[in-house]
């Protein structure tokens, strides 16, 4: 009988036993000038294209490069993310935002209807999907589904590998209505299968917005004001897309510019945004409140909230890390125009829902934060969006395990745009290079090693 091999840690003794793993010293880097994160020395993104899809202001440069803080702004094909939320027909802002930033312009009356009306045919799911695909296999972790899910959909395509522009476009579209009932339906499958809650399925109303659906969906008894569909769709504006350097959207240019197909290009850059250092950051700011909130409460006293401030920056609380999720951005230096829409949209509703307790203690934490970091390092830390959108779905009673999945349900209509735009204006395969930097050996035969 043979005997079972066991590699227990000796898969680990093969790796310690290697010194490529560590032997690249920090110098190299810049002797070589290859810039780590692909980030300049003055903090500045490595420019990796073009892009007339969206901008992100975040300082200002003078007439000898030097960088000045400025206040943020966000730009969709030129229009100001303040004009956009501030001028939104009724819930269905995000509608007209992706209508913007797919074809560059913003639509009349009768453009945007038939817009709605291709998006509302597409909402419903191929033939058994739901029973096939979505309930009989759910996931602890919904963005993981979502990537299956992306990629079951492929299946159902009659010609998935087009990657002809106006197929793309067609395929997008399709991908934008689908995502907020994949989403929504992954939870409660999770749900029902993992933790033997009720199954409760609406199935979308063509009447309603994406936003609209998404409340509808989610809650057993599809009931939602309008101020909660209003503030949805608020985040789904603000999270539609953030310009072409960020990761998740580089992704899908990356893997698009090889000539696969949309589905995977897509897949790829919901992994991206799963991570805590992009999209799954609102879920660790939900959690490092969650802990402050059990410390102190929703409490009035500024020195209770600095004390415990001070003991994030210490690595006292939490995660021991020293940081305190939901303030600074690698684009903005004075503030995030994202995050000061959110405050003004979370006080109402919250002064709807009687909680305006809970929304003072985010504000003066808020404040507090800002103080004691200036004071301690001499530095702005402008909040960012990830702060207040946690907060924002926690005022939609909106479960922490769909915070990050509704950041892709927004952002898809970003990611098609990236990746038409390069279709149509680069084309060429993203080849980046690297520097070889280890030893050369002559090969040794296995009798004298």
């Amino acid at each position: 009988m043979a005997t079972k091999f066991n590699d227990d840690n000796i898969l680990a003794r093969f790796f310690g036993k290697s010194s490529n793993y560590t032997d690249i010293p920090t110098p190299l880097f810049k002797e070589y000038n290859v810039k780590k994160g692909l980030r300049n020395e003055d903090g500045t993104g490595v420019r990796i294209g073009l892009t007339r899809v969206a901008d992100v202001i975040g300082y200002e440069t003078d007439e000898n490069g030097a960088i000045r803080p400025c206040e943020g702004d966000l730009l969709y094909r030129g229009y100001g993310i303040r004009d956009l939320i501030a001028n939104r027909q009724k819930n269905f802002g995000y509608e007209e935002t992706c209508f913007l930033l797919l074809f560059g312009f913003l639509p009349d009356k009768s453009q945007f209807r038939d817009f709605l009306s291709s998006l509302a045919q597409r909402y419903e799911l191929p033939e058994n999907f739901l029973i096939q695909e979505i309930l009989t296999s759910p996931s602890r972790n919904l963005m993981n589904r979502m990537q299956t899910l992306t990629l079951a959909l492929y299946n159902y395509d009659p010609d998935p590998d087009s990657t002809d522009v106006y197929q793309i476009l067609l395929k997008g579209i399709n991908l934008i209505a689908k995502f907020p009932i994949l989403g929504c339906y992954s939870y409660q499958a999770k749900m029902h299968t993992l933790y033997r809650k009720s199954l409760v399925i609406h199935y979308p109303k063509a009447e309603y917005s994406i936003a609209e659906n998404i409340l509808y969906l989610l809650r057993d008894d599809g009931m939602f004001t309008n101020r909660e569909a209003n503030l949805v769709d608020a985040l789904l504006v603000i999270h539609a897309d953030h310009g072409g350097g960020n990761n998740s959207a580089f992704t899908d240019v990356v893997i698009g510019s090889t000539g696969t197909d949309l589905y995977s290009a897509i897949c790829g850059s919901i992994g991206a945004l799963k991570g805590p250092k992009h999209g799954g950051a609102n879920v660790s700011v939900a959690e490092m409140m969650n802990e402050v909130i059990m410390r102190i409460g929703y409490t009035k006293d500024p020195d209770a909230v600095n004390r415990v401030v001070n003991e994030l920056l210490n690595g006292e609380l939490y995660d021991q890390s020293g940081l305190i999720y939901g303030f600074g951005h690698a684009v903005y230096t004075l503030s995030d125009p994202r995050a000061e829409i959110l405050r003004t949209l979370c006080r109402e509703l919250a002064e709807e829902k009687g909680c305006i307790e809970k929304f003072e203690f985010y504000d003066l934490f808020e404040k507090t934060v800002k103080e004691v970091t200036y004071e301690r390092k001499k530095k702005i830390l402008p909040t960012n969006v990830d702060f207040y959108s946690g907060f924002a779905y926690h005022l939609l009673g909106i479960p922490e395990d769909l915070f990050t999945p509704l950041f892709a349900i927004a952002r898809v209509s970003g990611w098609v745009a990236h990746n038409v735009e390069n279709k149509l204006y680069d084309g060429r395969i993203m080849r980046p290079a690297t520097k070889y930097v280890g030893s050369h050996y002559d090969y040794m035969n296995m009798k004298e090693r």
